[in-house]
C-alpha cells in the first residue's frame, strides 16, 4: 500500500532520476528480425518530465544498459541520459550525487527491478512503478498508482510539482 509523501518532503526536492526500462517503458521489448529494439513510452510522462524542467527541477536517466532507444528518447525529452553502467548503477548514482553536491534527501529516484534496489536506498524519496517487483516494493517509500510506461513517471512529476505550488490545470 503507498504511503503519502509528506508535502515538505517534496518541496525541497532538487534532482529527480528515473531508470528507464520497466519505468519510462511498460518493461516490454519489441525486437525486429535486424535486432533492432523498440519500446512503448508515455506522452503524458513526456509532458510531467518537460513540466519538471520548465519548474527547474533537473531530471537524469540512469540505464543498466547502452541502447539508442534510451539516446533517443532523453534527447527528445531534453534529459541527461547516463547509461550502460551494468551492476554499477548504486556506484554511478553515488558519484552523480557526490559531483553534484547534492543532498540525498532531496533526490527522488524512481526504479522497479531489483537493479534498482541500492539506488532506492541512497536517496531521501526512494518510489517505485505500481508493477515493479516485491522487493523493489518494498524498498520504496512510495509506490505510484499507475505502473511503468503508464503514466507513473507523471505522476511523481505531478507530485513534486503541486508539493512546489504549481498544480496542473484543471481540466
Amino acid at each position: 500500500m503507498p504511503v503519502r509523501l509528506a508535502r515538505a518532503h517534496l518541496e525541497s526536492v532538487a534532482f529527480v532520476v528515473f531508470d528507464f526500462d520497466g519505468v519510462m517503458t511498460d518493461n516490454r521489448v519489441l525486437v525486429a528480425e535486424d535486432g533492432r529494439e523498440s519500446v512503448f513510452c508515455s506522452r503524458a510522462d513526456g509532458m510531467g518530465v518537460q513540466m519538471l524542467s520548465r519548474a527547474g527541477v533537473d531530471c537524469l536517466i540512469l540505464s543498466t544498459e547502452v541502447n539508442p532507444v534510451v539516446s533517443a528518447r532523453a534527447a527528445k525529452l531534453g534529459v541527461e541520459c547516463v547509461q550502460g553502467l551494468g551492476d554499477a548503477k548504486g556506484e554511478a548514482l553515488r558519484r552523480i550525487l557526490r559531483d553534484r553536491r547534492l543532498d540525498p534527501a532531496t533526490v527522488v529516484y524512481v526504479g522497479n527491478d531489483v537493479n534498482d534496489i541500492e539506488c532506492l536506498r541512497q536517496v531521501g524519496i526512494p518510489i517505485c512503478v505500481a508493477d515493479a517487483y516485491p522487493a523493489v516494493r518494498r524498498a520504496a517509500r512510495y509506490v505510484t498508482a499507475r505502473p511503468g510506461g503508464n503514466g507513473a513517471v507523471r505522476e511523481v512529476c505531478d507530485l513534486v510539482l503541486a508539493a512546489r505550488g504549481r498544480p496542473l490545470p484543471a481540466a
